[in-house]
C-alpha cells in the first residue's frame, strides 16, 4: 500500500525536524521573519531547502524563470545561512543586506549568528515587500 502524499506543511515540518545544521536557530528565526513579512507569502521545500514564494495571481510566465519565488535558503555551508533572492536585481537595498550582482538577477544575504536576524529583520522584510511590489501580478 502506498504512503499518502504529504502536504506542503507536513513536508516543511519533516524537513525542519530532520535538519542538522549548526545554525538551526538562525534558520528558524529567518523563516519566522520571512513568513511575517507579508500575508501573500507561502513556503515549501524546493531545491532541498525552505523556499518562500508569492501566493497571489500572476501573469503566465515560463516556469523555469521562477518568477514567483522570493527567497530560497541555501544551507550548504555550516558557518552561515545563505538566503538566495531570485530575480532580485532591481530591488533597492538601502541597508546593504544583499550581496552579489549575478547576470540572472540573483542576490544573496548571509547570516552568521542569531543576533543578526533581529538586527536585520526590518531590512529583510523591506526587501521582501519591495520584491513583491516589483512583481508582475
Amino acid at each position: 500500500m502506498a504512503k499518502p502524499k504529504l502536504t506542503e506543511a507536513e513536508k516543511i515540518t519533516a524537513y525542519m525536524q530532520n535538519l542538522q545544521h549548526p545554525l538551526l536557530e538562525v534558520v528558524q528565526a529567518l523563516r519566522k521573519t520571512i513568513a511575517a513579512s507579508n500575508t501573500k507569502i507561502g513556503e515549501e521545500i524546493k531545491w532541498n531547502a525552505p523556499a518562500f514564494f508569492y501566493t497571489g495571481e500572476m501573469e503566465p510566465s515560463d516556469p523555469k524563470e521562477y518568477k514567483k519565488y522570493i527567497v530560497v535558503f541555501n544551507l550548504a555551508k555550516k558557518e552561515f545561512v545563505r538566503l538566495v533572492f531570485l530575480n532580485a536585481g532591481a530591488i533597492q537595498d538601502d541597508a546593504g543586506l544583499l550581496e552579489g550582482d549575478y547576470k540572472d538577477g540573483r542576490r544573496m544575504a548571509l547570516f552568521y549568528h542569531l543576533e543578526e536576524v533581529g538586527a536585520k529583520e526590518i531590512a529583510l522584510q523591506k526587501i521582501i515587500n519591495s520584491w513583491l511590489d516589483l512583481l508582475d501580478k
